[in-house]
C-alpha cells in the first residue's frame, strides 16, 4: 500500500514538474520572441496600448509582427514604429509608421525593459570629412566659406561632450586678468619713458617687448568679450554652502557680464587705436557670412544701418585677400568739387589698392606693400578716433544707428583719446603716442613672428589634421 502511494506521488510530481518547465519554457520562448523582433508592448498615459518596434537590426517577416501585436489590446489601432540603426556618424534616420488594427486581446501585456538607448556622438577613431550641408547651399557663398562652415559643424557635434565640459571650468581669472594688468602698466610706463627716447629706440622697443604686451591686451580682452576671463558659476558652486564661498567669488558671479563689459572697455587701454571698437561690433560675427558678397562685402559693411558689423573679419583680411563682392567705402564729393571730379562721390578702399599692387613670385615686394598699406590705414584710425571723439560720430560709417553704435564709439574714444593726451603730457612729447602705434601695429606685419598666424586667416588643415 505504501509503496503504491509512493509510486502514485513520484508519478504526480513528474508530471507536475513536466507541466511547469512547459509553461516556463513557451513564457521564455514568448519573450525570446519579443526581444527578437524588437516588439514591446507598453502602456500608455491614458490607459491605452501600442505595439514598439525597437531593433530594425533584425527583421521577422510581417506576419510574425501581426500575430505578435495582435495579442496585445483590442479594438484599436497601434503603431508599429521601426526606426533605422546607422552608424554614430550618419545624422539621417528614418522612421516608418505602420497602423495594424488589432482584434480581441488573447493575453494581458507583457512588460518589457527597454534596450539602452543608441550613441549618438561619433566615435573619436572615426575620420569625418567635411562636406557641404544644406545650409551651406548658397551659391552665393565661397567654396572655402562652405568648407569651414561645415568642418566647425563636424567639430561641435564631433566633440562637444568634451568641449562644452572645458568651457565651463576654465577661466583666467588668476592667470589671464593680472597679464592684462602687467601688459597695461608696462605699455603705460614704455609710453612716458619713449619721450626721451630717440625714434630707433621707439621702434626697436616697441617690436619688442611692446608689440608683446599690445598681443596680450588683445587677446585678454578677446577671453572677456566671449566671457571666458572671470569664473562661471556651476552648478556645484551653486548648490555648496554659501558659507564657504569669498565675497569676491559670490560678486563676480553676480556681476560677470558688467565686469567683462568694463574689462573690454578699459582694460584695452592704453592704445593708440585700440581694439575695442573691432571686438564690440565686429567680432563676435567674423566668420559668419565670410566669403558671401551678398551679405558681408566691404561695401554692404561701410553701408550697413545695423548696429553690428555683418562680418568682421572682411575689414582686417582686405589687405591679403581678395574679397568678393564691391568696396567700400564710398564719400559723398562737395558740391564744389563735383563739377571738376565729374563724380557726386568717390569710393575708395586702400586695402583694395595695396592688394591690387601684389605681383605674383614677388615675396618681398608683397610684404612691403603689406606693411605700408596696413600701417597707412591704422594711421588714418588714429585720426578717425580724434574726429569721433570731436564730432561724436564715426564717418566711415554713415548709416549705422546714432544710439547703439555713433555714441558708443564716441564714449570710447573720448576716453582713449582722453588717456593718450594724458600720457603725452606727462611724457611732455608725442612720442608716446608713436610708441603705442608702433607697439599695436608691428606684431601684424612682417617679419614679426606672430604676424604669421593672422596673414594665414587661421589657416587648417583640409585633411582634417588641424
Amino acid at each position: 500500500m505504501r509503496r503504491n502511494f509512493e509510486t502514485i506521488h513520484l508519478s504526480m510530481s513528474l508530471w507536475l514538474l513536466v507541466i511547469t518547465i512547459l509553461i516556463c519554457h513557451q513564457g521564455s520562448n514568448l519573450q525570446a520572441h519579443a526581444f527578437s523582433t524588437g516588439l514591446q508592448s507598453v502602456r500608455t498615459s491614458n490607459g491605452s496600448s501600442r505595439c514598439r518596434y525597437r531593433n530594425a537590426s533584425r527583421l521577422p517577416n510581417l506576419s510574425s509582427r501581426e500575430q505578435c501585436c495582435n495579442t496585445v489590446t483590442a479594438s484599436q489601432h497601434y503603431r508599429l514604429r521601426m526606426s533605422t540603426l546607422t552608424s554614430p556618424t550618419s545624422s539621417n534616420v528614418k522612421s516608418k509608421v505602420v497602423i495594424i488594427p488589432s482584434p480581441s486581446p488573447l493575453s494581458p501585456p507583457l512588460p518589457q525593459p527597454s534596450p539602452p538607448p543608441l550613441p549618438t556622438v561619433p566615435s573619436p577613431t572615426t575620420t569625418t570629412t567635411p562636406t557641404t550641408t544644406s545650409s551651406t547651399k548658397s551659391s552665393s557663398l565661397s567654396s572655402a566659406a562652405k568648407w569651414h562652415q561645415t568642418r566647425r559643424k563636424a567639430m561641435i557635434a564631433r566633440y562637444s561632450d568634451q568641449l562644452v565640459p572645458l568651457e565651463q571650468s576654465s577661466h583666467g581669472l588668476f592667470i589671464g586678468l593680472p597679464l592684462l594688468i602687467l601688459s597695461n602698466v608696462a605699455l603705460t610706463c614704455m609710453s612716458i619713458r619713449s619721450g626721451s627716447w630717440s625714434m630707433p629706440k621707439i621702434i626697436m622697443l616697441s617690436f619688442f617687448p611692446g608689440s608683446i604686451f599690445s598681443l596680450w591686451q588683445l587677446q585678454i580682452c578677446h577671453d572677456a568679450l566671449h566671457g571666458s576671463l572671470l569664473p562661471k558659476p556651476s552648478a556645484t558652486n551653486t548648490n555648496s554652502n554659501n558659507t564657504q564661498k569669498s565675497r569676491l567669488t559670490k560678486y563676480i558671479h553676480k556681476n560677470r557680464k558688467t565686469l567683462h563689459q568694463k574689462i573690454l572697455f578699459y582694460g584695452s587701454m592704453p592704445s593708440a587705436f585700440g581694439y575695442y571698437l573691432y571686438l564690440h561690433f565686429g567680432h563676435l560675427t567674423h566668420h559668419k557670412s565670410f566669403g558671401d558678397p551678398t551679405k558681408a562685402s566691404l561695401a554692404q559693411l561701410f553701408n550697413s544701418s545695423q548696429k553690428n558689423f555683418e562680418d568682421g573679419d572682411a575689414l582686417f583680411v582686405a589687405h591679403r585677400m581678395k574679397l568678393k563682392g564691391a568696396i567700400g567705402p564710398t564719400f559723398p564729393i562737395p558740391r564744389k568739387l563735383q563739377g571738376l571730379l565729374k563724380q557726386a562721390e568717390l569710393t575708395m578702399s586702400i586695402s583694395k589698392t595695396g592688394l591690387n599692387a601684389w605681383k605674383p613670385g614677388r615675396y618681398l615686394h608683397n610684404a612691403l606693400i603689406f606693411l605700408s598699406s596696413l600701417l597707412f590705414e591704422r594711421i588714418l584710425l588714429v585720426v578717425n578716433d580724434g574726429i569721433v571723439a570731436t564730432t561724436g560720430r564715426n564717418y566711415f560709417f554713415p548709416n549705422k544707428p546714432t544710439k547703439g553704435f555713433h555714441n558708443e564709439c564716441a564714449t570710447y574714444c573720448r576716453v582713449a583719446v582722453g588717456v593718450r593726451l594724458l600720457l603725452c603730457g606727462i611724457a611732455r612729447s608725442w612720442k608716446p603716442l608713436v610708441f603705442l602705434y608702433f607697439a599695436e601695429t608691428l606684431w601684424s606685419v612682417p617679419p614679426h613672428p606672430a604676424c604669421a598666424m593672422f596673414i594665414t586667416n587661421h589657416g587648417s588643415d583640409e585633411g582634417g589634421a588641424g
